[in-house]
């Protein structure tokens, strides 16, 4: 590890930023306001993810049940990564790929959004999960990279795909958190108007 590639690390990260803001402030907008539908509507946000996208989603539900970056009321978000009961006995019962669809079954109804994330796009778990929603006349964000495989494949013109530009995995989730915090801040935008940081 030398300085050298500390900073194109950094750079890397930075350039990729300026470029996906560009790709995907559309979608990103689009997420935005079929969020904040679904939530003046009463319903919730259900996330899911693997891994590092696993901890995005339960840093995406922690800043809508807490706060952003605004006092207001909670806001009903839900990450399926978190219940190690229900994940095992659905992972040992069933199958890997049943850990986050049969959460969607049990939590998801009709007007609700799932946010799922992959940065392949072709996580089994999350697919299935995908199509449980949809199944369930749920809204689909997907946030994805390298393409958008198989997830962008399934979803439908009602939902929003906010796929990253780039191939490398890291780089995708440096993204996908910079997104998150796009959607809280375009929540507390739509509930409470702009504010100094626009």
């Amino acid at each position: 590890m030398t300085n050298r590639r500390i900073q194109a690390h950094f750079q890397e990260s930075a350039d990729l930023k300026t470029r996906s803001a560009a790709l995907l402030a559309e979608p990103i907008l689009e997420a935005v306001q079929l969020m904040f539908t679904a939530l003046s509507n009463g319903n919730k946000i259900l996330a899911c993810g693997n891994g590092g996208s696993a901890a995005d989603c339960q840093h995406f539900a922690a800043e809508l049940v807490g706060r952003f970056e605004r006092e207001r009321l909670p806001l009903p978000a839900l990450a399926l990564t978190t219940d190690t009961s229900i994940l095992t006995a659905v992972g040992n019962d069933y199958a890997f790929n049943d850990i986050f669809s049969k959460q969607v079954q049990a939590f998801g109804q009709s007007g609700d959004i799932l946010l799922a994330l992959s940065t392949s796009g072709n996580s089994a778990n999350v697919l299935a999960a995908v199509e449980a929603a949809l199944e369930r006349d749920m809204r689909v964000v997907a946030l994805t990279g390298k393409g958008g495989g198989e997830i962008g494949k399934r979803l439908t013109d009602a939902d929003v795909h906010i796929c990253v530009p780039h191939d490398r995995t890291a780089r995708i989730q440096e993204v996908h958190l910079l997104t998150i915090h796009c959607l809280c801040d375009g929540i507390d935008v739509a509930l409470f108007g702009e504010d100094m940081h626009e």
